[in-house]
């Protein structure tokens, strides 16, 4: 199990490639990668995103030790990054090794449900008319829910 909170930028493809080498008796390996997106206005400068260190890889790790209680996984991988990142960067990474789809799928689900709505990180947006906290939306929170 890896979990990572960062400010450096991550290689997609060599995570996702060493997160899968070695895995011989699974026979799923799930990633999903999440990106700042600009604003529906397109006037994102950029996202800051805050934390506090300790509590935050506390959080992840219980809730990656959750998701392997849960559902058959080999492995957990999760890639958080914090800082200023502009509109296209990659802010976190979640990858999953099961041995059946199913698994595999469902538990990349839960974690990606639980950091949008529940992990200790705080996203402010930066536009050129000021700055504003990203506040919790209903979906996501209809999302976590179903878990």
């Amino acid at each position: 199990m890896k979990i990572a909170v960062q400010s450096e930028p991550f290689d997609l493809g060599a995570e996702a490639s060493a997160f899968a080498s070695g895995h011989r008796d699974m026979g799923a390996i799930v990633t999903f990668t999440g990106v700042v997106r600009d604003l529906a206005r397109g006037d994102l400068d950029r996202m800051v995103i805050e934390h506090y260190p300790g509590m935050t890889l506390k959080a992840l790790e219980k809730i990656a030790n959750e998701a392997r209680e849960r559902w058959s996984l080999g492995d957990v991988l999760v890639i958080h990054r914090y800082g200023d990142l502009a509109p296209g960067e990659m802010i976190m990474m979640v990858a999953t090794a099961s041995p059946h789809r199913k698994d595999a799928f469902e538990a990349a689900e839960f974690l990606m449900d639980y950091l949008k709505s529940r992990a200790p990180f705080w996203k402010k947006e930066i536009t050129s008319d000021g700055a504003d906290w990203v506040a919790a939306k209903d979906e996501d929170e209809d999302a976590l829910n179903r878990w």
